[in-house]
Protein backbone atom coordinates (compact mmCIF):
# COMPACT_ATOMS: atom_id res chain seq x y z
CA UNK A 1 0.00 0.00 0.00
CA UNK A 2 2.84 2.42 0.67
CA UNK A 3 3.94 2.01 -2.93
CA UNK A 4 0.12 3.07 -3.83
CA UNK A 5 0.47 5.69 -2.03
CA UNK A 6 3.64 7.09 -3.18
CA UNK A 7 2.31 6.89 -6.65
CA UNK A 8 -1.00 8.88 -5.62
CA UNK A 9 1.12 11.69 -4.22
CA UNK A 10 3.05 11.95 -7.34
CA UNK A 11 -0.07 12.15 -9.51
CA UNK A 12 -2.63 13.88 -7.46
CA UNK A 13 -1.59 15.43 -4.71
CA UNK A 14 -0.85 19.38 -5.31
CA UNK A 15 1.44 19.49 -2.31
CA UNK A 16 3.67 17.57 -4.00
CA UNK A 17 3.15 18.60 -7.34
CA UNK A 18 5.18 19.60 -10.70
CA UNK A 19 7.05 22.76 -8.62
CA UNK A 20 9.17 23.24 -11.59
CA UNK A 21 5.73 23.81 -13.91
CA UNK A 22 4.27 26.69 -12.53
CA UNK A 23 5.34 29.05 -15.30
CA UNK A 24 3.81 26.65 -17.83
CA UNK A 25 0.62 26.33 -15.79
CA UNK A 26 0.07 30.12 -15.62
CA UNK A 27 0.89 30.60 -19.44
CA UNK A 28 -1.83 27.73 -20.35
CA UNK A 29 -4.07 28.83 -18.48
CA UNK A 30 -3.95 32.24 -19.74
CA UNK A 31 -3.74 30.91 -23.42
CA UNK A 32 -7.12 29.18 -22.48
CA UNK A 33 -8.49 32.00 -21.23
CA UNK A 34 -7.91 33.87 -24.76
CA UNK A 35 -9.86 30.94 -26.27
CA UNK A 36 -12.53 30.73 -24.33
CA UNK A 37 -12.73 34.65 -24.99
CA UNK A 38 -13.09 33.97 -28.78
CA UNK A 39 -15.25 31.05 -28.34
CA UNK A 40 -17.69 33.01 -26.30
CA UNK A 41 -17.52 36.41 -28.38
CA UNK A 42 -18.15 34.85 -31.54
CA UNK A 43 -21.30 33.46 -30.38
CA UNK A 44 -22.65 36.64 -28.69
CA UNK A 45 -23.14 37.90 -32.80
CA UNK A 46 -24.05 34.48 -33.98
CA UNK A 47 -26.18 32.20 -31.31
CA UNK A 48 -29.58 33.84 -31.74
CA UNK A 49 -29.39 32.77 -35.46
CA UNK A 50 -27.77 29.57 -34.93
CA UNK A 51 -30.02 28.47 -31.86
CA UNK A 52 -32.69 30.93 -30.78
CA UNK A 53 -36.12 30.65 -30.50
CA UNK A 54 -36.59 31.49 -34.17
CA UNK A 55 -32.85 30.53 -35.50
CA UNK A 56 -32.10 28.12 -37.75
CA UNK A 57 -31.98 25.05 -35.10
CA UNK A 58 -33.74 26.03 -32.58
CA UNK A 59 -32.62 24.60 -29.38
CA UNK A 60 -36.10 24.23 -27.53
CA UNK A 61 -37.11 22.08 -30.28
CA UNK A 62 -33.95 19.57 -29.15
CA UNK A 63 -34.61 20.03 -26.17
CA UNK A 64 -38.63 18.92 -26.26
CA UNK A 65 -37.24 15.75 -27.88
CA UNK A 66 -35.29 15.23 -25.09
CA UNK A 67 -37.59 15.07 -23.04
CA UNK A 68 -39.26 11.78 -24.10
CA UNK A 69 -35.97 10.58 -22.02
CA UNK A 70 -37.45 11.67 -18.86
CA UNK A 71 -34.95 12.24 -15.90
CA UNK A 72 -32.18 10.68 -18.29
CA UNK A 73 -32.92 14.03 -20.95
CA UNK A 74 -30.23 15.80 -18.42
CA UNK A 75 -27.65 13.25 -18.97
CA UNK A 76 -28.18 13.31 -22.67
CA UNK A 77 -28.29 16.86 -23.14
CA UNK A 78 -26.05 18.62 -20.24
CA UNK A 79 -27.11 21.68 -20.98
CA UNK A 80 -28.25 24.79 -18.74
CA UNK A 81 -30.37 25.52 -21.36
CA UNK A 82 -33.35 23.18 -19.57
CA UNK A 83 -33.69 26.37 -17.07
CA UNK A 84 -34.84 28.26 -19.83
CA UNK A 85 -34.11 27.94 -23.87
CA UNK A 86 -34.70 31.44 -24.43
CA UNK A 87 -33.10 34.03 -26.43
CA UNK A 88 -32.59 35.72 -23.04
CA UNK A 89 -30.95 32.73 -21.48
CA UNK A 90 -28.51 31.63 -24.52
CA UNK A 91 -27.22 35.12 -24.44
CA UNK A 92 -26.95 35.41 -20.50
CA UNK A 93 -24.95 32.12 -20.78
CA UNK A 94 -22.82 33.72 -23.66
CA UNK A 95 -22.43 36.65 -21.64
CA UNK A 96 -21.00 34.64 -18.53
CA UNK A 97 -19.10 32.77 -20.15
CA UNK A 98 -17.40 35.81 -21.80
CA UNK A 99 -16.61 37.32 -18.11
CA UNK A 100 -15.66 34.31 -16.98
CA UNK A 101 -12.91 33.89 -19.82
CA UNK A 102 -11.85 37.60 -19.02
CA UNK A 103 -11.51 36.84 -15.27
CA UNK A 104 -9.28 33.56 -15.95
CA UNK A 105 -7.11 35.86 -18.40
CA UNK A 106 -6.71 38.23 -15.39
CA UNK A 107 -6.19 35.13 -13.38
CA UNK A 108 -9.02 35.86 -10.32
CA UNK A 109 -10.62 33.42 -9.10
CA UNK A 110 -9.68 31.08 -12.39
CA UNK A 111 -10.71 27.35 -11.26
CA UNK A 112 -13.83 28.85 -10.45
CA UNK A 113 -13.91 30.54 -13.68
CA UNK A 114 -12.81 27.48 -15.59
CA UNK A 115 -15.74 25.84 -14.20
CA UNK A 116 -18.19 28.71 -15.45
CA UNK A 117 -16.47 28.57 -19.17
CA UNK A 118 -16.93 25.20 -18.86
CA UNK A 119 -20.59 24.91 -18.23
CA UNK A 120 -21.40 27.74 -20.24
CA UNK A 121 -19.72 26.20 -23.36
CA UNK A 122 -21.10 22.46 -22.80
CA UNK A 123 -24.23 23.99 -22.19
CA UNK A 124 -24.21 25.46 -25.83
CA UNK A 125 -22.54 22.92 -27.12
CA UNK A 126 -25.11 20.17 -26.21
CA UNK A 127 -28.10 22.05 -27.71
CA UNK A 128 -25.97 23.34 -31.02
CA UNK A 129 -27.01 20.31 -32.61
CA UNK A 130 -25.40 20.63 -36.31
CA UNK A 131 -23.36 23.35 -35.43
CA UNK A 132 -21.11 21.99 -32.67
CA UNK A 133 -20.09 18.94 -34.70
CA UNK A 134 -16.44 19.76 -35.07
CA UNK A 135 -13.46 17.87 -33.40
CA UNK A 136 -12.35 21.63 -32.12
CA UNK A 137 -15.19 21.96 -29.67
CA UNK A 138 -14.40 18.37 -28.17
CA UNK A 139 -11.04 19.62 -27.92
CA UNK A 140 -11.70 22.43 -25.85
CA UNK A 141 -14.07 20.64 -23.58
CA UNK A 142 -11.51 18.54 -22.92
CA UNK A 143 -8.81 20.59 -22.29
CA UNK A 144 -11.27 22.49 -20.61
CA UNK A 145 -12.21 20.03 -18.15
CA UNK A 146 -8.62 18.62 -17.26
CA UNK A 147 -7.79 22.23 -16.91
CA UNK A 148 -10.48 22.34 -13.59
CA UNK A 149 -7.74 20.09 -11.97
CA UNK A 150 -4.64 22.25 -13.29
CA UNK A 151 -5.38 25.73 -11.85
CA UNK A 152 -4.35 26.73 -8.41
CA UNK A 153 -6.68 27.41 -5.80
CA UNK A 154 -7.92 30.72 -4.63
CA UNK A 155 -9.52 34.03 -6.00
CA UNK A 156 -5.77 35.67 -6.67
CA UNK A 157 -3.44 32.96 -6.83
CA UNK A 158 -0.69 35.08 -8.60
CA UNK A 159 1.81 32.42 -9.84
CA UNK A 160 -0.01 29.85 -7.41
CA UNK A 161 3.97 28.13 -6.48
CA UNK A 162 2.01 27.41 -2.79
CA UNK A 163 -0.16 24.98 -5.00
CA UNK A 164 1.98 23.40 -7.83
CA UNK A 165 0.14 21.64 -10.46
CA UNK A 166 -0.65 17.92 -9.90
CA UNK A 167 1.43 15.94 -12.49
CA UNK A 168 -1.49 14.15 -13.31
CA UNK A 169 -3.40 17.22 -14.95
CA UNK A 170 -0.32 17.58 -17.31
CA UNK A 171 -0.05 14.82 -18.18
CA UNK A 172 -3.31 14.32 -19.50
CA UNK A 173 -3.06 17.35 -21.29
CA UNK A 174 -0.30 16.28 -23.07
CA UNK A 175 -1.86 13.37 -23.36
CA UNK A 176 -4.58 15.50 -25.47
CA UNK A 177 -1.79 17.15 -27.28
CA UNK A 178 -0.26 14.38 -28.54
CA UNK A 179 -3.39 11.98 -29.41
CA UNK A 180 -4.22 15.23 -32.11
CA UNK A 181 -1.90 15.19 -33.73
CA UNK A 182 -1.12 10.99 -33.76
CA UNK A 183 -4.59 10.21 -34.26
CA UNK A 184 -5.00 12.47 -37.20
CA UNK A 185 -1.73 10.79 -38.30
CA UNK A 186 -3.16 7.89 -38.04
CA UNK A 187 -6.40 8.14 -39.76
CA UNK A 188 -4.46 9.61 -42.96
CA UNK A 189 -2.83 6.06 -43.74
CA UNK A 190 -5.47 4.13 -42.43
CA UNK A 191 -8.34 6.01 -44.99
CA UNK A 192 -6.76 4.53 -47.52
CA UNK A 193 -6.87 8.33 -49.14
CA UNK A 194 -4.40 7.75 -52.11
CA UNK A 195 -3.56 11.87 -51.50
CA UNK A 196 -1.39 10.92 -48.16
CA UNK A 197 0.16 7.79 -49.69
CA UNK A 198 1.36 9.38 -53.08
CA UNK A 199 1.82 13.10 -51.04
CA UNK A 200 -0.21 15.12 -53.06
CA UNK A 201 -2.51 16.11 -50.21
CA UNK A 202 -1.20 19.70 -50.31
CA UNK A 203 -1.45 20.70 -54.10
CA UNK A 204 -5.51 21.98 -53.44
CA UNK A 205 -5.35 21.78 -49.63
CA UNK A 206 -5.30 25.71 -49.41
CA UNK A 207 -8.42 26.51 -51.19
CA UNK A 208 -10.47 23.43 -50.26
CA UNK A 209 -10.85 24.14 -46.26
CA UNK A 210 -13.75 25.91 -45.19
CA UNK A 211 -12.48 29.35 -45.24
CA UNK A 212 -8.95 29.86 -47.00
CA UNK A 213 -6.90 33.28 -46.16
CA UNK A 214 -4.79 35.52 -48.72
CA UNK A 215 -1.54 34.21 -47.89
CA UNK A 216 -2.88 30.44 -48.71
CA UNK A 217 -3.06 31.57 -51.95
CA UNK A 218 0.51 32.43 -51.85
CA UNK A 219 1.10 29.28 -50.53
CA UNK A 220 -0.59 27.39 -53.17
CA UNK A 221 1.60 28.78 -55.69
CA UNK A 222 4.50 27.11 -54.93
CA UNK A 223 5.85 24.01 -56.55
CA UNK A 224 4.40 20.80 -56.30
CA UNK A 225 8.19 19.37 -54.89
CA UNK A 226 7.05 21.71 -51.41
CA UNK A 227 3.72 20.72 -51.43
CA UNK A 228 4.69 17.02 -51.59
CA UNK A 229 7.68 17.85 -48.89
CA UNK A 230 4.85 19.49 -46.43
CA UNK A 231 2.80 16.70 -46.72
CA UNK A 232 5.12 14.26 -46.02
CA UNK A 233 6.47 16.63 -43.42
CA UNK A 234 3.25 16.86 -42.04
CA UNK A 235 2.92 12.80 -41.34
CA UNK A 236 6.41 12.57 -39.83
CA UNK A 237 5.49 15.38 -37.31
CA UNK A 238 1.87 13.21 -36.97
CA UNK A 239 3.68 9.96 -36.70
CA UNK A 240 7.03 10.07 -35.08
CA UNK A 241 7.98 13.67 -33.91
CA UNK A 242 5.34 13.88 -31.25
CA UNK A 243 6.89 11.03 -29.83
CA UNK A 244 9.78 13.42 -28.49
CA UNK A 245 6.78 14.78 -26.18
CA UNK A 246 7.81 11.26 -23.95
CA UNK A 247 12.00 12.21 -24.03
CA UNK A 248 14.03 14.11 -22.35
CA UNK A 249 13.17 18.15 -21.52
CA UNK A 250 15.90 19.00 -24.49
CA UNK A 251 13.79 16.78 -26.40
CA UNK A 252 10.41 18.60 -25.04
CA UNK A 253 12.40 22.25 -25.46
CA UNK A 254 13.01 21.20 -29.14
CA UNK A 255 9.65 19.58 -29.87
CA UNK A 256 7.80 22.58 -28.67
CA UNK A 257 9.89 24.86 -30.80
CA UNK A 258 8.94 22.76 -34.08
CA UNK A 259 5.37 21.80 -33.65
CA UNK A 260 4.46 26.35 -32.57
CA UNK A 261 6.48 27.12 -35.60
CA UNK A 262 4.19 24.32 -37.62
CA UNK A 263 1.14 25.99 -35.61
CA UNK A 264 1.69 29.21 -36.85
CA UNK A 265 2.18 28.56 -40.50
CA UNK A 266 -1.47 26.71 -40.35
CA UNK A 267 -2.87 29.79 -38.81
CA UNK A 268 -1.75 31.76 -41.24
CA UNK A 269 -2.07 30.10 -44.19
CA UNK A 270 -6.08 28.27 -43.38
CA UNK A 271 -8.69 29.62 -40.66
CA UNK A 272 -9.77 26.76 -38.65
CA UNK A 273 -10.82 28.64 -35.86
CA UNK A 274 -9.60 28.35 -32.42
CA UNK A 275 -8.46 24.72 -33.24
CA UNK A 276 -4.68 25.82 -33.71
CA UNK A 277 -4.21 28.07 -31.02
CA UNK A 278 -5.50 25.55 -28.71
CA UNK A 279 -3.02 23.08 -29.63
CA UNK A 280 -0.08 25.62 -29.95
CA UNK A 281 -1.22 26.54 -26.08
CA UNK A 282 -1.56 22.93 -25.04
CA UNK A 283 2.39 23.00 -26.16
CA UNK A 284 3.12 25.07 -23.38
CA UNK A 285 2.87 22.10 -21.53
CA UNK A 286 6.23 20.71 -22.92
CA UNK A 287 8.26 23.37 -21.08
CA UNK A 288 9.59 23.70 -17.16
CA UNK A 289 9.90 26.85 -15.46
CA UNK A 290 13.92 25.84 -15.54
CA UNK A 291 13.55 26.94 -19.17
CA UNK A 292 10.93 29.95 -18.86
CA UNK A 293 12.38 31.46 -15.79
CA UNK A 294 14.51 33.40 -18.04
CA UNK A 295 11.49 35.43 -20.08
CA UNK A 296 10.19 36.46 -16.28
CA UNK A 297 11.02 40.10 -15.71
CA UNK A 298 12.38 40.09 -12.27
CA UNK A 299 9.68 42.32 -10.61
CA UNK A 300 7.34 39.89 -12.27
CA UNK A 301 9.33 36.57 -10.48
CA UNK A 302 8.28 37.50 -6.43
CA UNK A 303 6.55 34.89 -5.11
CA UNK A 304 7.61 32.15 -7.56
CA UNK A 305 10.13 30.28 -5.36
CA UNK A 306 8.27 27.93 -3.09
CA UNK A 307 9.74 25.47 -0.57
CA UNK A 308 10.94 21.74 -1.61
CA UNK A 309 7.99 19.31 -1.71
CA UNK A 310 7.27 17.70 2.08
CA UNK A 311 8.41 14.17 2.25
CA UNK A 312 6.54 12.32 4.04
CA UNK A 313 7.82 8.40 5.37
CA UNK A 314 4.66 7.38 7.64
CA UNK A 315 1.53 8.18 8.07
CA UNK A 316 -1.02 7.43 10.76
CA UNK A 317 -3.05 4.13 9.70
CA UNK A 318 -6.20 5.67 10.54
CA UNK A 319 -7.88 8.32 8.17
CA UNK A 320 -9.92 9.98 10.48
CA UNK A 321 -7.19 11.67 13.05
CA UNK A 322 -4.36 12.03 9.80
CA UNK A 323 -3.10 15.26 9.60
CA UNK A 324 -3.40 16.72 6.43
CA UNK A 325 -0.75 18.42 4.35
CA UNK A 326 -1.12 22.06 4.99
CA UNK A 327 -1.75 21.41 9.10
CA UNK A 328 2.20 19.58 8.40
CA UNK A 329 3.39 22.66 6.44
CA UNK A 330 1.60 24.77 9.49
CA UNK A 331 3.36 23.17 12.47
CA UNK A 332 6.77 22.96 10.14
CA UNK A 333 6.69 26.52 9.49
CA UNK A 334 6.33 26.76 13.26
CA UNK A 335 3.02 28.08 13.71
CA UNK A 336 0.95 26.61 16.66
CA UNK A 337 -2.72 25.45 16.21
CA UNK A 338 -5.40 27.95 16.93
CA UNK A 339 -8.87 27.03 18.16
CA UNK A 340 -10.63 26.72 14.96
CA UNK A 341 -8.05 24.13 13.95
CA UNK A 342 -6.95 22.57 17.01
CA UNK A 343 -8.37 18.54 16.85
CA UNK A 344 -10.70 17.51 20.05
CA UNK A 345 -9.84 14.80 21.99
CA UNK A 346 -11.98 11.95 21.16
CA UNK A 347 -13.10 11.52 24.90
CA UNK A 348 -14.91 14.28 24.25
CA UNK A 349 -17.73 12.71 22.71
CA UNK A 350 -19.80 11.98 19.02
CA UNK A 351 -20.28 15.27 18.07
CA UNK A 352 -16.92 16.47 18.79
CA UNK A 353 -15.72 13.82 16.98
CA UNK A 354 -17.76 14.51 14.00
CA UNK A 355 -17.40 18.03 14.09
CA UNK A 356 -13.58 17.82 13.81
CA UNK A 357 -14.01 14.76 11.07
CA UNK A 358 -16.51 16.16 8.70
CA UNK A 359 -14.35 18.49 6.81
CA UNK A 360 -11.60 16.13 6.24
CA UNK A 361 -13.49 13.67 4.73
CA UNK A 362 -15.89 16.30 2.18
CA UNK A 363 -12.07 17.18 1.07
CA UNK A 364 -10.68 13.48 0.89
CA UNK A 365 -13.89 12.71 -0.92
CA UNK A 366 -13.19 15.73 -3.58
CA UNK A 367 -9.60 14.42 -3.62
CA UNK A 368 -11.17 10.70 -4.42
CA UNK A 369 -13.53 12.07 -7.08
CA UNK A 370 -10.36 13.97 -8.69
CA UNK A 371 -8.99 10.87 -8.95
CA UNK A 372 -11.99 9.06 -10.29
CA UNK A 373 -12.41 11.63 -13.00
CA UNK A 374 -8.94 12.11 -13.98
CA UNK A 375 -8.12 7.98 -14.27
CA UNK A 376 -11.85 7.64 -16.37
CA UNK A 377 -10.54 10.27 -18.74
CA UNK A 378 -7.72 8.73 -18.97
CA UNK A 379 -8.93 4.77 -19.88
CA UNK A 380 -11.78 6.60 -21.95
CA UNK A 381 -9.52 8.66 -24.49
CA UNK A 382 -6.70 5.72 -24.39
CA UNK A 383 -9.77 3.30 -25.60
CA UNK A 384 -10.57 5.25 -27.98
CA UNK A 385 -6.83 6.14 -29.25
CA UNK A 386 -6.37 1.84 -29.19
CA UNK A 387 -9.72 1.86 -31.44
CA UNK A 388 -8.14 3.79 -34.60
CA UNK A 389 -5.07 1.62 -33.96
CA UNK A 390 -7.08 -2.23 -33.61
CA UNK A 391 -10.59 -2.93 -34.95
CA UNK A 392 -11.97 -4.68 -32.21
CA UNK A 393 -10.49 -3.05 -28.56
CA UNK A 394 -10.58 -6.32 -26.21
CA UNK A 395 -11.37 -3.77 -23.41
CA UNK A 396 -14.94 -2.61 -22.14
CA UNK A 397 -16.34 0.49 -23.49
CA UNK A 398 -18.79 1.88 -21.39
CA UNK A 399 -17.28 3.93 -19.49
CA UNK A 400 -16.25 5.55 -22.90
CA UNK A 401 -20.17 5.73 -23.86
CA UNK A 402 -20.81 7.13 -20.58
CA UNK A 403 -18.59 10.14 -20.89
CA UNK A 404 -20.11 10.61 -24.88
CA UNK A 405 -22.63 13.61 -23.78
CA UNK A 406 -20.02 15.55 -22.26
CA UNK A 407 -17.30 15.20 -24.76
CA UNK A 408 -14.24 15.10 -22.50
CA UNK A 409 -13.01 12.12 -24.25
CA UNK A 410 -12.58 12.24 -27.44
CA UNK A 411 -11.05 10.33 -30.79
CA UNK A 412 -9.24 13.15 -33.25
CA UNK A 413 -8.32 12.81 -36.70
CA UNK A 414 -7.96 15.87 -38.71
CA UNK A 415 -8.03 15.52 -42.49
CA UNK A 416 -7.58 11.45 -42.62
CA UNK A 417 -9.53 11.96 -46.38
CA UNK A 418 -8.80 15.28 -48.27
CA UNK A 419 -11.56 17.40 -50.08
CA UNK A 420 -10.72 17.48 -53.49
CA UNK A 421 -12.80 20.20 -54.75
CA UNK A 422 -14.56 23.59 -53.21
CA UNK A 423 -18.15 24.03 -53.47
CA UNK A 424 -20.20 27.19 -52.05
CA UNK A 425 -23.35 27.19 -51.29
CA UNK A 426 -24.82 30.81 -51.87
CA UNK A 427 -28.54 32.04 -50.89
CA UNK A 428 -30.63 34.19 -53.65
CA UNK A 429 -33.50 36.25 -53.39
CA UNK A 430 -35.96 37.24 -55.85
CA UNK A 431 -38.88 38.86 -56.97
CA UNK A 432 -39.94 37.63 -60.34
CA UNK A 433 -38.42 34.53 -60.78
CA UNK A 434 -35.78 35.62 -63.26
CA UNK A 435 -33.62 38.41 -61.50
CA UNK A 436 -31.67 37.20 -58.63
CA UNK A 437 -29.58 38.87 -55.94
CA UNK A 438 -27.56 37.08 -53.64
CA UNK A 439 -27.12 37.23 -50.03
CA UNK A 440 -23.93 38.20 -49.26
CA UNK A 441 -21.40 36.49 -46.80
CA UNK A 442 -19.59 37.88 -44.09
CA UNK A 443 -16.43 35.19 -44.19
CA UNK A 444 -17.10 32.80 -47.14
CA UNK A 445 -15.24 33.16 -50.34
CA UNK A 446 -18.24 34.94 -53.12
CA UNK A 447 -17.28 37.85 -55.06
CA UNK A 448 -13.89 36.58 -57.01
CA UNK A 449 -12.29 39.94 -56.02
CA UNK A 450 -12.20 40.02 -52.57
CA UNK A 451 -9.36 38.87 -50.92
CA UNK A 452 -9.54 35.85 -48.30
CA UNK A 453 -8.94 37.24 -44.92
CA UNK A 454 -7.56 35.75 -41.90
CA UNK A 455 -10.33 35.45 -38.93
CA UNK A 456 -9.39 33.08 -36.61
CA UNK A 457 -9.64 32.20 -33.73
CA UNK A 458 -13.12 33.79 -34.37
CA UNK A 459 -15.09 30.90 -35.60
CA UNK A 460 -18.27 31.86 -38.21
CA UNK A 461 -20.19 28.55 -37.47
CA UNK A 462 -22.61 29.39 -40.08
CA UNK A 463 -20.06 29.66 -42.78
CA UNK A 464 -18.41 26.64 -41.47
CA UNK A 465 -21.72 24.82 -41.57
CA UNK A 466 -22.73 25.67 -45.27
CA UNK A 467 -19.00 24.29 -46.39
CA UNK A 468 -20.04 21.15 -45.29
CA UNK A 469 -23.10 21.04 -46.34
CA UNK A 470 -21.91 21.76 -49.82
CA UNK A 471 -20.25 18.27 -49.76
CA UNK A 472 -23.45 16.77 -49.47
CA UNK A 473 -26.95 16.95 -50.71
CA UNK A 474 -30.14 19.49 -48.98
CA UNK A 475 -31.85 16.50 -48.01
CA UNK A 476 -28.75 15.68 -45.63
CA UNK A 477 -28.20 19.02 -44.37
CA UNK A 478 -31.75 20.72 -43.06
CA UNK A 479 -30.20 24.11 -41.81
CA UNK A 480 -30.16 24.86 -45.51
CA UNK A 481 -33.73 24.78 -46.54
CA UNK A 482 -34.68 25.94 -42.52
CA UNK A 483 -32.04 29.38 -43.34
CA UNK A 484 -34.12 29.57 -47.18
CA UNK A 485 -37.69 29.32 -45.25
CA UNK A 486 -36.22 32.13 -42.08
CA UNK A 487 -34.78 34.72 -44.92
CA UNK A 488 -38.93 34.72 -46.68
CA UNK A 489 -39.68 35.73 -43.25
CA UNK A 490 -37.12 38.29 -42.85
CA UNK A 491 -35.69 36.67 -39.73
CA UNK A 492 -33.14 39.45 -38.58
CA UNK A 493 -31.31 36.89 -36.53
CA UNK A 494 -30.74 34.94 -39.40
CA UNK A 495 -30.23 37.69 -41.29
CA UNK A 496 -27.67 38.88 -38.71
CA UNK A 497 -25.22 35.66 -39.73
CA UNK A 498 -24.87 37.32 -43.58
CA UNK A 499 -23.25 40.86 -44.18
CA UNK A 500 -26.77 42.26 -44.96
CA UNK A 501 -30.00 41.81 -47.32
CA UNK A 502 -30.11 42.65 -50.77
CA UNK A 503 -34.07 43.09 -49.87
CA UNK A 504 -34.93 46.47 -47.76
CA UNK A 505 -37.76 46.99 -47.60
CA UNK A 506 -39.06 43.64 -47.60
CA UNK A 507 -38.12 40.44 -48.19
CA UNK A 508 -38.28 38.75 -51.28
CA UNK A 509 -40.68 36.60 -52.76
CA UNK A 510 -38.73 33.62 -53.88
CA UNK A 511 -35.14 32.12 -52.18
CA UNK A 512 -33.21 29.53 -54.05
CA UNK A 513 -29.91 28.10 -53.39
CA UNK A 514 -27.22 28.13 -55.86
CA UNK A 515 -24.49 25.75 -55.95
CA UNK A 516 -20.45 27.20 -57.10
CA UNK A 517 -17.13 25.78 -57.35
CA UNK A 518 -14.45 27.39 -56.75
CA UNK A 519 -10.85 27.78 -57.58
CA UNK A 520 -7.54 29.58 -56.54
CA UNK A 521 -6.64 32.40 -59.54
CA UNK A 522 -3.65 31.73 -61.32
CA UNK A 523 -0.84 34.23 -60.87
CA UNK A 524 -1.81 35.82 -64.47
CA UNK A 525 -5.53 35.97 -63.39
CA UNK A 526 -4.15 37.97 -60.38
CA UNK A 527 -2.62 39.92 -62.25
CA UNK A 528 -4.52 40.94 -65.21
CA UNK A 529 -8.20 41.06 -63.49
CA UNK A 530 -7.16 41.70 -60.21
CA UNK A 531 -9.20 38.56 -58.61
CA UNK A 532 -8.32 36.10 -56.35
CA UNK A 533 -11.30 32.99 -57.24
CA UNK A 534 -12.53 32.05 -60.18
CA UNK A 535 -15.64 29.91 -60.58
CA UNK A 536 -18.51 28.05 -61.83
CA UNK A 537 -22.23 28.02 -61.28
CA UNK A 538 -23.22 24.18 -61.46
CA UNK A 539 -26.96 24.71 -60.69
CA UNK A 540 -29.61 25.07 -57.59
CA UNK A 541 -28.71 23.25 -54.72
CA UNK A 542 -31.83 22.84 -52.73
CA UNK A 543 -35.54 23.30 -54.16
CA UNK A 544 -36.90 27.26 -54.73
CA UNK A 545 -39.12 28.16 -51.91
CA UNK A 546 -41.90 30.92 -52.64
CA UNK A 547 -44.06 32.97 -50.49
CA UNK A 548 -47.84 31.78 -52.38
CA UNK A 549 -50.78 34.19 -52.94
CA UNK A 550 -52.44 32.42 -49.71
CA UNK A 551 -49.40 33.82 -47.31
CA UNK A 552 -48.20 30.22 -47.44
CA UNK A 553 -44.66 28.94 -48.48
CA UNK A 554 -44.12 26.51 -51.15
CA UNK A 555 -42.30 24.73 -53.29
CA UNK A 556 -41.84 25.93 -56.82
CA UNK A 557 -39.27 24.42 -58.49
CA UNK A 558 -36.93 21.24 -57.47
CA UNK A 559 -33.27 21.23 -56.65
CA UNK A 560 -31.22 21.24 -60.20
CA UNK A 561 -28.74 19.14 -58.45
CA UNK A 562 -29.71 15.83 -56.74
CA UNK A 563 -26.95 14.13 -55.68
CA UNK A 564 -23.81 15.89 -54.01
CA UNK A 565 -21.37 17.32 -57.07
CA UNK A 566 -18.57 14.54 -56.57
CA UNK A 567 -20.86 11.60 -56.74
CA UNK A 568 -22.66 12.52 -59.64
Amino acid sequence: MDSVRRVYLYLFDSAHGARGHVIARWLFLRALGIVYFSVFFALLFQVKGLIGTHGILPAGDLLDQARRAGALRFYYVPSLLWLSSSDHMLMALMWAGLVASVLVIANVWPRAMLLVCFVCFLSFVSAAQEFSGYQSDGMLLEAGFLSLFLAPSGVLPGWGAKSPPARAAILLLLYEWFRIYFESGVVKLASGDPTWRNLTAMYEYYQNGPLPTWIGWYAEQLPHWFQRGAAGATLFMELILVWMAFLPRRWRIACFFIVTAWQIAVILTANYAFLNYLVLFLAILLLDDQFLRRFVPERWSKGLAAPAPLRIEHAPSDPLVRMNLSDVHHLEAGGGEDEATAPEAVGDGEAGVRAFHWPRLFHSAGIALTVVAMIWVFYATSVEMLGILVHDVPLPVSPVVALEPFRIANQYGLFAVMTPHRYEIEFQGSNDGVTWAAYPFRYKPQDPRDRPRIYAPYQPRFDWNLWFASLGSWRENPLVLRTQVLLLQDNRDVLGLFAGSPFRDAPPKYVRTALWQYWFSTREEKRTEGIWWTRKELGTYSPTIARLDDGRLGVVAPAALTEPPDSQ
